[in-house]
């Protein structure tokens, strides 16, 4: 959707709402009457409201109910646009990259055109006989009174809100209904750019760039270059290196591939295995604009062959440049309910703190949207491959010829958008579909097939099989094995840990939902043998300066109405898990707490468990990496910014090299994981430290492990114990601290007051702070209130005498002020 450089974009807009269906007959074409707001396109309608004063922000208090009627009303754009003169500059037409959702669009009062899909862009001819001023104006029209009388097919397990949203009929944002996570607001207007383009038959619509061998140093490369009309025009091709030099050079004419030899190929790598030298591939038709885009050189494929390890089980693994990776990363939701108006600064944020909490790749999930070019562009540049669904989650979708032609025309652009990214690793059909009726059919006693299957076992790797052929395709996630969330192939969901699934089937599902403290408990994924984790997850609330920005003070309190509109998840799940680990909060505040040190734990458990198993298992990618709004959820980085306690033990438990700790019967084993592309020699020093003090042993462990490998390098009998902690160090840092407790934190005989002490120091880029311990200091926690501030350490544990600096910097490079830091640690928290 990227625009091109001959266009007028049409940014000023104006718009007004009506009843339903009185729009037309009362002017809106012209814009005239009273009443109408100023909004910038691409732009949130919500946002707009708010800004008039029409409106309480939909985030603040108790307000996102309050939003409901605008829904239900007909809302009209309305902009004033100059046309070219057809006569000197040739045809043009009307680009909408992005209409949400059922619009009808005007030109001084005539209708032009129509749209009924926000992933789709539209174009419209404009008259060859118009020139200067003209009226445009765009109705869009209440989604839910357009599917009204269609019929609706639901699983049983879904709620009421959707059968009311009926939004497996409109192909729209599903998320914006409402999620366990996400509020019910769904957008409407124009959230993508709109523009005047001249029309021209040799125009480039769309590049494919495929390595499809990488032989020594050299890359062979294959091109498909998508012309509109292509009537055998002349294709010039050349690609220039990541330093600006000409280092290929190709053309064609008429229909066809092109051929591409590159000497010398700099290799496109995650982030964790190496550069991500960016190539500009530049392409020329006589007629059209020259065309420019970024690629990288790079092979990518999953190996799905035999594991001969574990019999009956087959691998799941991304295969990078040849090297079986194990993808460690997150699910990516869109980053507010109001997508036109997410900034490219949070992108780049967010998708930046991802590589530095050592992720390898984001899965963008199938109830969102297609991401915006930026999302691809920082993923391309930090080295972030990319899991992309289709946007179909966790429902049937209709299988009328009219919706598979809309479907098919949506898939066809966004895979001529997106697939020449070397972050591209794979397209998934959709979130949970296949999954969710294998639970159906069990609860109902009898197999029905997915209506719906149409689209990812037929239309859409057909269509892939043309415009992107080398690239993997997978039908649903989860999927694979003798069922669809089976742990002897594909990837699988683990929600047994929180949801209190039924464990994990191989084929039928056994056992009902369990949501008590044993059912939900996090030391569950141990019983995970799966060959690639897609979703897991605990939930945990924001930071607390987060909750007071956007909530009542007097909703600042457990049970309280406007605290529980903050969790969509309308279960007590989240007391359920604590109650083990931390026990049961007294106030909000504890419930902060209590909740993101469960979620820290149990992520930390689970991670460690799934990368002790590579090659066996070999990918493990969270629920969820940000948030659309200010909630209790399971994201790692809260909606204004602010990093959990999670992301700080993710990005430990992710480091390229891991030392961890497994609890066999009475003894305890230390494993190393490996990451990296080379064999590591090294020394661990294991000792079971007191918490008030000196260590009862130390054993230093000498380690050989593989390339690419995990091994257990040390077992010994460690009995449980409430005054003790199990720790391993490297003294070279070859792998972050890691430590074993060896009893619940609620049951630990931890100081109340350990004795924390911090001194400021100086320096230029950011504010030094040393902290110190007297005795043992679980979670030490710096925080603020200012959610601008980063900490590049966080939420650790120090031992009796350690002491341990942290830089904390501003996102905008500024000073920090010493005066807005808080430092504590969990001890002192829990009284």
């Amino acid at each position: 959707m990227s625009p091109s450089t001959n266009q007028a974009m049409i940014r000023d807009w104006r718009v007004r709402d009506f009843d339903a269906g009185k729009g037309l007959d009362a002017g809106a074409t012209r814009g005239t009457g009273e009443g109408w707001l100023d909004i910038q396109a691409p732009g949130d309608l919500y946002l707009a409201l708010v800004s008039a004063g029409r409106l309480e922000h939909p985030y603040r208090g108790r307000n996102e109910a309050a939003a409901a009627w605008v829904r239900s009303r007909e809302w009209w754009w309305h902009g004033e646009i100059t046309l070219p003169d057809a006569a000197a500059s040739g045809p043009a037409e009307l680009v909408c990259e992005g209409l949400d959702t059922f619009a009808d669009i005007y030109l001084d009062g005539v209708l032009i055109g129509q749209a009924d899909n926000m992933f789709r862009s539209w174009r419209f001819d404009l008259p060859a006989e118009a020139s200067g001023a003209h009226d445009l104006a765009i109705c869009f029209h209440p989604t839910y009174d357009r599917v009204a009388d269609q019929s609706l097919h639901l699983f049983s397990a879904f709620t009421n809100r959707v059968s009311l949203s009926r939004r497996t009929l409109i192909r729209k944002a599903q998320f914006g209904w409402g999620w366990d996570w996400g509020p019910d607001l769904p957008t409407v207007g124009i959230w993508a750019p709109v523009s005047i383009q001249p029309r021209s038959k040799a125009q480039i619509r769309s590049v494919n760039f495929t390595t499809r061998e990488i032989a020594g140093s050299t890359a062979s490369i294959e091109l498909d270059v998508d012309l509109v009309d292509d009537d055998g025009a002349s294709v010039d091709v050349e690609l220039l290196d990541p330093q600006g030099a000409s280092v290929a050079t190709a053309t064609r004419r008429g229909a066809g591939a092109i051929d591409l030899s590159v000497p010398d190929a700099q290799l496109w790598w995650t982030a964790d295995l190496g550069d991500q030298p960016l190539y500009t591939l530049v392409i020329r038709t006589p007629g059209a604009a020259e065309h420019r885009q970024q690629v990288g050189i790079r092979t990518v494929a999953v190996d799905q062959s035999p594991d001969p390890d574990e019999p009956g089980t087959t691998f799941f693994r991304f295969v990078l440049n040849g090297v079986p990776i194990f993808a460690k990363g997150a699910n990516w939701i869109p980053a507010s309910s109001f997508v036109a108006e997410v900034p490219a600064e949070r992108y780049r944020d967010l998708l930046t703190r991802a590589v530095e909490g050592n992720m390898n790749m984001m899965r963008v999930w199938g109830g969102g949207i297609y991401e915006r070019d930026v999302f691809y562009d920082e993923c391309d540049r930090l080295g972030l491959l990319v899991w992309q669904d289709f946007m179909f989650a966790c429902a049937p979708y209709p299988e009328a010829e009219a919706f598979l032609d809309n479907v098919r025309a949506e898939a066809t652009e966004q895979v001529r958008r997106l697939r020449h990214r070397a972050c591209l690793a794979l397209w998934c059909g959709n979130n949970e579909n296949q999954g969710i009726q294998h639970f159906v059919d069990h609860a109902n006693g009898r197999a029905e097939p997915l209506i719906g299957l149409v689209i990812y076992d037929d239309l859409l790797p057909g269509l892939l099989r043309t415009l992107d052929p080398q690239r993997p395709y997978w039908p649903s996630s989860p999927w694979g094995g003798p069922s669809p969330n089976s742990m002897r192939g594909g990837d699988e969901h683990n929600w047994t840990v929180w949801h209190g699934t039924p464990p994990i089937p191989d084929a039928d599902v056994v056992g009902e939902f369990e949501t008590s403290p044993e059912g939900v408990a996090y030391t569950r994924y141990e019983e995970d043998m799966a060959r690639f984790v897609s979703e897991f997850g605990l939930q945990s609330a924001p930071d607390i300066a987060t909750l007071r920005r956007w909530m009542a003070p007097e909703d600042l309190k457990l049970g309280s109405d406007g605290f529980l509109e903050r969790i969509k998840d309308k279960t007590d799940k989240a007391t359920a898990m604590m109650l083990p680990i931390t026990g049961a909060p007294a106030t909000i505040e504890q419930f902060v707490d209590f909740t993101m040190l469960s979620q820290a734990e149990g992520l930390k458990f689970g991670i460690e468990h799934f990368r002790r198993r590579k090659p066996h298992c070999s990918g493990a990618l969270i629920w969820q990496h940000n948030d659309c709004w200010p909630c209790v959820s399971w994201s790692l980085i809260d909606y204004d910014g602010v990093a959990k306690a999670s992301w700080y033990a993710v990005r430990r438990a992710f480091a390229p090299v891991l030392a961890s700790f497994r609890r066999v019967g009475d003894a305890v084993e230390l494993w190393i994981t490996n990451d990296t592309l080379a064999p590591i020699d090294g020394s661990a020093a294991v000792a079971l430290a007191r918490l008030e003090g000196a260590s009862d042993w130390q054993r230093d462990v000498a380690f050989h492990v593989p390339a690419n490998g995990s091994a257990c390098v040390w077992r010994e009998a460690v009995a449980p114990a409430n005054e003790r902690v199990l720790t391993v160090r490297s003294a070279s840092g070859l792998f972050p601290d890691n430590r074993l407790l060896l009893a619940a934190v609620k049951d630990l005989a931890l100081a109340l007051d350990p004795g924390l002490s911090v001194e400021l120091g100086t320096a230029d880029d950011g504010l030094p702070l040393t902290i110190a311990s007297d005795h043992y200091a679980l979670a030490v926690r710096i925080r603020s209130d200012d959610p601008e501030l980063r900490f590049d350490e966080n939420h650790f544990d120090l031992a009796a005498g350690e002491r341990r600096q942290v830089m904390v910097t501003r996102v905008d490079g500024g000073p920090v002020n010493p005066k807005t830091i808080e430092v504590s640690c969990f001890n002192a928290r829990m009284g």
